[in-house]
């Protein structure tokens, strides 16, 4: 299964989330300015607010970084979000802004994180957030189907997967507005891929950090040094 970045994630939770035209005052609707995208791309960490040891690389949104394969469906309807988030999947409505990192820790080589920074309208990234937290109470396993690309010259056949999601305790980033922190495993194979994502939000802005393990080697949280030099940028920069 390809593990297609997490941020996609947040995309495909925003365009199921109700009531997104009249939605709760919070902290990003009342204090945070929403940015352009120059200005989230200049709030983007770089390797000199990191400091030694860290390289970071700017990527095309919505890069993936597995091989292609077959959609998957999940046998739970609420749960597609997740598999369209790591697979290919249908279009949904993104961000107003987008800029995508991939960093590179020397002090911990497996533990490169790429970062998804996602600019929405005043309102809309409190929404994201809270629909994720409900997918995370609905979807704690499920299975998907999906159809397996069989050998060179004969035709694959129709394969089903189970999947697990799960939530992580996770304090809030200084400067954040809220987080949240989950793993989700594929158990398809003897060595499960996972992976482990943090969303942070401050203000208008979602930051998804995500890594990649594997059940014998699994996933890195996401640099602790990373994430909070991420969220003190995109709080200063949307400072009134």
């Amino acid at each position: 299964m390809p593990h297609r970045p997490f941020r996609v994630l947040c995309c495909a939770l925003l365009a199921l989330a109700t009531g997104c035209t009249t939605v709760t005052p919070s902290a990003d609707r009342v204090a945070a300015q929403p940015l352009t995208a120059d200005r989230l791309k200049a709030a983007a960490v770089t390797g000199a607010d990191l400091g030694p040891g860290y390289t970071v690389t700017v990527m095309a949104p919505g890069r993936e970084t597995g091989q292609g394969a077959d959609r998957r469906t999940s046998d739970v309807a609420a749960c597609q979000p997740v598999l369209d988030a790591v697979g290919p999947g249908d279009p949904v409505s993104g961000p107003a802004a987008e800029t995508d990192l991939d960093v590179a820790v020397a002090a911990n080589p497996k533990g490169s994180v790429y970062t998804g920074l996602l600019a929405f309208r005043p309102g809309r990234a409190a929404d994201v957030q809270t629909e994720l937290d409900r997918v995370l109470a609905q979807c704690g396993t499920f299975t998907s189907t999906g159809q397996s690309a069989g050998a060179p010259g004969r035709r694959g056949g129709v394969v089903r997967t189970r999947h697990r999601l799960a939530r992580l305790d996770t304090p809030t980033p200084e400067g954040a507005d809220g987080a949240t922190a989950f793993t989700l495993t594929d158990e398809s194979g003897p060595d499960p891929l996972a992976q482990r994502a943090l969303m942070a939000r401050t203000g208008t802005v979602l930051a998804v950090f995500t890594t990649v393990g594997t059940g014998k080697d699994p996933a890195p949280a996401p640099d602790d040094r990373l994430v909070r030099t991420q969220v003190a940028k995109l709080h200063k920069a949307q400072q009134p």
